[in-house]
């Protein structure tokens, strides 16, 4: 598919990616712009309903640009993340800049890693078919059960849950009266 960006030397090869991370990503938060203003008139209530999307806008109203931009090292998240943006009316003055930082990491990681893990599961693919679908139901499988835990736990760590109360030190207790 896009295997001549592989045989680039690697700065053209970030630049090409960046350019498509900035179209991409910027068409996504220009969607959500533009859905956010059809949402008044219930065009696409569900779409916005959808849980992507209210967790994306809830990381977004909550911590805005620095989510956008680490959403670019996830998979799957990152389209969520940017309409969320849009969806939430993130103004372009933190939106792009958050993009620029974010996008770049996704190229760099995405000319580097990125490709080379493509290519290789393509290779896989062309010596063994049904490998790189065991392979590739395996990925799926391991992300599904990462989810779910996730789900489960809260996203906290089993060592820190909300339903214990904190331990306050005579000094933080003092400083608070």
């Amino acid at each position: 598919m896009m295997e001549w960006v592989g045989n680039l030397p690697l700065l053209p090869a970030v630049a090409f990616l960046y350019v498509v991370i900035w179209c991409r990503a910027g068409a996504t938060y220009l969607l959500g712009r533009g859905a956010r203003k059809a949402a008044d008139r219930g065009r696409i209530a569900a779409f916005l309903d959808s849980p992507g999307v209210t967790r994306a806008t809830a990381l977004v109203n909550r911590w805005g640009a620095p989510v956008v931009a680490l959403s670019f090292l996830t998979v799957g998240f990152q389209t969520a993340a940017n309409a969320a943006a849009g969806l939430t009316g993130m103004p372009a003055k933190r939106y792009l800049p958050a993009l620029a930082v974010g996008g770049l990491a996704w190229a760099f990681i995405y000319a580097t890693v990125g490709l080379v893990a493509f290519a290789a599961w393509f290779e896989l693919f062309l010596v063994s078919p049904w490998g790189a679908v065991a392979v590739l139901a395996l990925v799926v499988v391991l992300v599904a059960v990462l989810l779910r835990h996730r789900r489960r736990t809260g996203g906290v760590s089993a060592a820190v849950t909300a339903d214990e109360p904190a331990e306050v030190s005579p000094a933080t207790h003092d400083a608070h009266r």
